[in-house]
């Protein structure tokens, strides 16, 4: 236990000696600097495709929004959902354990050809998935809309990442493995198969089944993304950083390990507290909503874990803002793991089902939660890695608070909007009536989603002269 507590405060004692940067060796880090530069990269593409879409819920009668066939409403809003999941917020969080598995392994990456390839091979096909999307080939199921080639690809890249990161662990000079090589491992596992199956692959002509056990396929991968591969990643960001960043070991590694085993037992069955509404088996909805409640457990061991890990150190998470990020996002994390629960049982979700509140949800799960610690981590490793300071730590504090006020904003505005529609529809109102009452709310959700973009640019222009090595003589 005592050399766990060692590995989780490495980045302690390099900086007592004075260090403050880590770099062992650049080369090795290539994957890892090649993965943050795509983020970046992709946060601005997808939260612009995000500013479309919410321009034209104000003026869908706009021309651009109906004549262009590409621009539709149906053809963007699977662009900007794939784009923020594998582009943003996987692009991020596969850098960062590109990055700590082999600091945690004590070992350079196994082969640093195959992680440059999988970064080559991701961005090849977020852009190409992008593209057949934008031309309208789609295979038509939310948030698995990719067609079958780029489904192979994203297959291929997760076992390369597997293989790659394995071997480098296999090989390692450190015996005990630190908690969040655990995560990244088993991340990379159950999203291959949760990929797969959830994807149906096996069916290239419409990666689907038939009938309800589609729905339930669907659902099973589309909350298993989201769970069981954002999710465990992140958490692993979080287990590295935040004990470096507070100069403290991690509080419990019992309670960390009791937080890895629950999520992997109760997250893969809740996909169905998404079809409480339909015929889906009466004791599949049961085993759903149970295990959205039982997920409490995971995410109150997370975060009671890191709480007291920090408490007492919250001033040294401001000087660090990488710190500030991952910080930020665990507290969106309760907030979403505490909303989740709540609304899969099905006396609230006769009220919130299919309205703006879900959106709302479904925000503050992929870019408040594991979102804003991809990005923590992203400002956390890339000094390391190059060398260098950040190019600003001023910009870097602007789009953390654009961010943060953008998202906050966006979420109030899309629950008070959900919670108006639920309740009208509830009492028999029809939605022409309803839409116009929504309108305003929509107007407001596209001025915060303003800041956030602004925010994703600023990010992408500090990432790019961070490994661009021009650093200013501003202190961070």
């Amino acid at each position: 236990m005592n050399r766990l507590n060692e590995i989780a405060s490495e980045g302690l004692n390099e900086r007592r000696q004075g260090v403050g940067i880590i770099k062992t060796s650049e080369v090795h880090y290539l994957p890892a600097a090649g993965f943050f530069l795509s983020s970046a990269f992709w946060f601005v593409i997808g939260t612009l495709a995000g500013l479309f879409l919410a321009s034209a819920m104000i003026a869908p009668d706009f021309p651009l929004y109906k004549n262009v066939s590409w621009l539709v409403f149906g053809r963007v809003r699977p662009m900007h959902t794939n784009i923020m999941i594998f582009g943003f917020v996987g692009s991020a969080l596969l850098g960062s354990i590109n990055y700590y598995v082999p600091r945690l392994a004590r070992r350079p990456l196994f082969n640093v050809g195959l992680g440059r390839a999988t970064v080559c091979i991701w961005n090849l096909l977020i852009a190409a998935g992008t593209v057949t999307l934008a031309l309208g080939f789609t295979q038509s199921r939310e948030y698995a809309e990719y067609i079958w080639p780029v489904d192979i690809a994203v297959l291929v890249v997760f076992g390369i990442t597997f293989y790659n990161l394995m071997r480098t662990v296999a090989d390692r000079e450190e015996k005990v493995l630190y908690v969040s090589v655990w995560y990244a491992l088993a991340a990379l596992v159950f999203v291959f198969f949760i990929y797969f199956f959830g994807n149906a692959v096996w069916n290239p002509s419409t990666g689907a089944i038939t009938g309800m056990p589609d729905g339930i396929l669907a659902w099973f991968y589309g909350h298993g993304i989201v769970g069981l591969f954002l999710t465990p990643l992140a958490i692993g960001v979080a287990y590295y950083v935040m004990p470096v960043v507070c100069r403290a070991p991690l509080f419990s590694h019992t309670l960390s390990l009791v937080g890895f085993w629950t999520i992997l037992m109760f997250y893969p069955h809740i996909g169905t507290h998404h079809l409480l509404q339909t015929p889906a088996p009466t004791w599949l909805k049961i085993v759903a909503i149970t295990g959205s409640i039982g997920m409490l457990i995971p995410v109150a061991t997370v975060l009671v874990n890191l709480w007291l890990t920090i408490q007492g150190r919250l001033s040294n998470i401001h000087e660090e803002i990488g710190g500030k990020f991952v910080f930020a996002g665990l507290v969106w994390y309760l907030l979403v793991c505490l909303q989740g629960p709540f609304q899969a049982l099905p006396v609230v979700q006769r009220v919130t089902h299919l309205t703006n509140w879900v959106i709302g949800h479904s925000h503050i799960a992929v870019l408040g939660f594991s979102g804003f610690i991809a990005i923590g981590g992203l400002y956390f490793f890339l000094p390391r890695i190059t060398g260098r300071d950040l190019y600003s730590r001023k910009l870097a504090d602007i789009q953390y608070w654009l961010l943060l006020v953008g998202l906050t904003g966006f979420f109030m505005v899309l629950t008070i909007a959900g919670l108006i529609q639920g309740s009208a529809w509830l009492a028999g109102s029809v939605v022409y009536k309803v839409l116009p009452e929504l309108h305003v709310y929509w107007v407001w959700r596209l001025g915060f989603g303003t800041l956030i973009a602004a925010g994703a640019a600023i990010g992408l222009y500090n990432v790019g002269r961070t490994l661009m090595g021009k650093t200013t003589k501003e202190k961070p």
